[in-house]
């Protein structure tokens, strides 16, 4: 019997170490009895690094969707599969079952092949939060359509760049999406996008907002009456374990957005196995994710992760401010949220407006909490431990990428000790390695260095959608026979790991190692400090100096901003050294951060380094005014 749920510290390391002398006698265990599978594999795992060519689960024959919905019907008919909270409060809640779930993804399956899609065309899915998102994604995956869904806040031409990367033949959209007070035209964004989309004949359009729009005659259709008149019944399509199940874009450091491909089995068995056990899920558990499902977090942990366990999992069209900024806490008192995953971002920007607002509401169906998304830092963590989780539920900072397609480092709560700012330690089956420099592993702890995955997991994307080449250059060319996360970590004394930041933000100064994010956990502790972002700038003597964006707390008094600066330094010096003092402190009322609330530090070091000739696409951004703002201010 494999340990499908993990319950106690030594019980990790048994199952930890088994999963690593034994990979795929231990994967084949958990897929053998937690799933369902048309024919079974012929083969567990052949992998190459060096081509690099991963197969799991070889030969075998599923659908995702019977291991989603169909599996949970004759036990779970009736329970609430989705629980869809609008953006407007006054708006009731919708509860999903599992049976009304299987009959909407069947009905919608059957308008996907009534318009002419069929296994391996890719369908791209520009949808607000709201119920058809993950319908849509989810009958896709029934007829063995790859879906590529874009986040609904990207502009139109990052939507048109990804459209024709994957070369969809169709979009789904709908007529505008509410957020907070706003609405957004949607639809006129797909029009704009679709002026250089040749590929695409067809447009479903769901209505939201209610709003006139114009519909192309012979690309258009309102979804409504397709769905009215479509059959109940869709048979799953037999897919093998390899074939694809997605693609999924995140932006490169360079050049033009990567479709990462993720497949069908390993994809299912790893993020419902991460699910179980970093979210400590049971069945009555009313589980809450804030991302969108436009991100890789809302694809493997509000969709596939916490369906394929039977799980309730929380969709919320809304954001975190509206109609104030206690709108999270009045949903986990409201459903009983029992485990809540949300962003650093998030937790900074609520802990800003004080805990009046925490204090409110009834969180003591809170068992869990999680962060996701890039590294919480100190004051946060110290801030949602005490505030939300009242010291009683553990946090669990997970570290993972699109790439990964699940959490790869992260504490298993009430079975690993919880340490701030740490991921603690790698999942089960999860091989970290250190490299320094030269290439050179370092092993034993209290190392930092470059951090590699030395074998492969179920969920690791097999390529860059039609550019296997840039997929072999960017994550396998770096340390050979390793995947190269392009994340800086450290090992502490008792092995846990500490991620530092991307590579990119290790600042070399004075011959130093400086990575960005404990510099600013040191600014962050400062009580005037908000939020901040460090860069380094070229310096005559040191090489690099350090250039530090600070955005200050309003709390309506004056302050002497050169008295600020000095302590700031003062606590880095405290914190990390001297070496880690700041050249440069500018004061800023924003930072320019992508819609999944990462900060482009990319653009600040150009503004840094006075080269603002060519900024790339700041359309993207959350906050584009923000740049502008930056720039008229630099030092």
């Amino acid at each position: 019997m494999s340990n499908y749920h993990i319950k106690h510290l030594e019980e990790y390391y048994q199952v930890y170490r088994k999963s690593i002398r034994e990979p795929e006698n231990f994967w084949e265990e958990v897929a053998e009895e937690h799933f369902m599978w048309r024919k079974k594999w012929d083969n567990v795992l052949s992998w190459d690094f060096s081509k690099p060519e991963i197969k799991w689960f070889e030969g075998a024959q599923l659908n995702i969707t019977e291991n989603c919905i169909d599996r949970h019907l004759s036990t779970r008919g009736e329970k609430t599969a989705i629980l869809f909270e609008p953006n407007n409060p006054d708006e009731p809640a919708e509860h999903i079952s599992y049976n009304q779930l299987y009959t909407r993804v069947n009905k919608f399956a059957n308008v996907l092949k009534s318009k002419g899609i069929k296994k391996g065309d890719r369908v791209c899915i520009y949808l607000p939060m709201i119920p058809e998102l993950a319908i849509s994604v989810l009958a896709c995956a029934r007829i063995g359509a790859i879906h590529s869904v874009v986040f609904a806040g990207f502009s139109s031409t990052a939507l048109s760049t990804r459209i024709n990367d994957s070369d969809c033949k169709m979009v789904i959209t709908s007529d505008g999406s509410y957020r907070g007070a706003k609405t957004i035209d949607l639809k006129g964004i797909v029009d704009d996008a679709l002026e250089d989309c040749l590929g695409v004949n067809s447009v479903l359009v769901a209505k939201r907002i209610q709003s006139e729009i114009p519909m192309k005659e012979g690309r258009d259709e309102w979804l409504k009456p397709l769905l009215d008149d479509a059959s109940e019944d869709c048979p799953a399509e037999i897919m093998n374990s390899e074939d694809p199940l997605f693609i999924l874009y995140t932006s490169g450091s360079t050049g033009k957005p990567k479709g990462m491909v993720h497949t069908t089995g390993g994809y299912m068995v790893y993020t419902a196995y991460t699910f179980k056990n970093v979210f400590q899920y049971r069945e009555n558990d009313i589980y809450w994710c804030t991302a969108d499902i436009g991100w890789i977090t809302g694809h493997s942990y509000i969709v596939y992760g916490p369906l394929a366990n039977g799980a309730t999992t929380v969709m919320f069209e809304g954001v975190p401010s509206y109609p104030d900024f206690g709108r999270f806490w009045q949903i986990v008192e409201k459903h009983q949220v029992t485990q809540f995953y949300t962003a650093p971002t998030a937790i900074r920007a609520l802990a800003k407006e004080g805990v009046d607002l925490v204090e409110k509401y009834n969180l003591s169906s809170l068992k869990v909490l999680g962060s996701v998304g890039e590294p919480i830092n100190e004051e946060a963590w110290h801030w949602y431990n005490d505030n939300v989780g009242k010291k009683h539920s553990p946090i669990v900072d997970t570290w993972w990428q699109t790439e990964t397609g699940g959490i790869m480092i992260s504490p298993i709560p009430f079975v690993t000790p919880t340490k701030p700012t740490y991921a603690t330690l790698p999942f089960i089956g999860i091989q970290p390695a250190l490299m320094d420099e030269s290439g050179k592993e370092l092993k034993g702890n209290q190392v930092e260095g470059r951090l590699c995955v030395k074998f492969p997991w179920p969920s690791i994307a097999r390529t860059i959608w039609n550019n296997h080449e840039r997929y072999k250059d960017t994550y396998f060319s770096a340390y050979e026979n390793k995947y190269f996360t392009g994340d800086g970590a450290l090992r502490d004394e008792v092995g846990y790991y500490r991620i530092t930041g991307r590579v990119d933000d290790v600042i070399i100064v004075s011959g130093h190692n400086l990575g960005t994010a404990p510099i600013e956990d040191a600014i962050n502790e400062h009580p005037a400090v908000s939020e901040s972002a460090v860069v380094g700038f070229p310096h005559d003597i040191k090489g690099n100096a350090l250039y530090g964006y600070i955005i200050l707390k309003d709390t309506g008094e004056s302050r002497d901003q050169n008295n600020v600066r000095n302590e700031i330094n003062q606590m880095i010096t405290e914190h990390i050294g001297p070496i880690a003092k700041l050249d440069k402190i500018q004061f800023t009322v924003g930072l320019p951060k992508t819609r999944s609330g990462k900060i482009m530090r990319r653009i600040l070091r150009k503004i840094a380094c006075k080269d603002i000739s060519n900024l790339g696409d700041t359309s993207t951004l959350l906050n584009p005014e923000v740049v502008q703002e930056i720039i008229d201010n630099a030092l």
